[in-house]
C-alpha cells in the first residue's frame, strides 16, 4: 500500500496565514477600542468635575445677585434718607444765626 501524501497547496498556506493577520488585526482593534473607552471614562470623570464646580459658580453667582439687589434697595433707602438731613455747613451756619437771635433777645 502506497501512502497518500497530500501536498498542502498555496492556497491552504495563504489562507492560513491571511486567518492568523485577521487575529493580529482583530486583537490590534479590540486593544485600540480598550484605550478609546479608558480615555472616554477619564474625559467623562473630568468634565463632570468641571461641571459641579460650574454649578457651583452658578449659585454663588444667583446669591450676589440677591445680594446687590439687597444692597441697592439699602443704598436708595440711605440716599432719600440724606435728601430729608441738611448738610454739616448748613446746620453750622444755622446754629451761628440763632445764637445771634438769641443774643438780640
Amino acid at each position: 500500500m502506497k501512502k497518500r501524501v497530500v501536498k498542502k497547496t498555496k492556497k491552504d498556506i495563504d489562507a492560513k496565514t491571511e486567518i492568523r493577520h485577521l487575529g493580529v488585526l482583530i486583537e490590534n482593534v479590540g486593544d485600540d477600542v480598550k484605550l478609546i473607552a479608558e480615555q472616554y471614562g477619564d474625559i467623562k470623570n473630568v468634565l463632570d468635575k468641571h461641571t459641579k464646580v460650574l454649578d457651583e459658580h452658578t449659585e454663588m453667582i444667583g446669591n450676589l445677585m440677591v445680594d446687590m439687589q439687597i444692597i441697592k434697595t439699602d443704598i436708595e433707602f440711605i440716599k432719600n434718607s440724606l435728601k430729608k438731613k441738611i448738610d454739616v455747613e448748613e446746620f453750622t451756619a444755622l446754629e451761628r444765626r440763632v445764637a445771634l437771635l438769641e443774643k438780640r433777645r
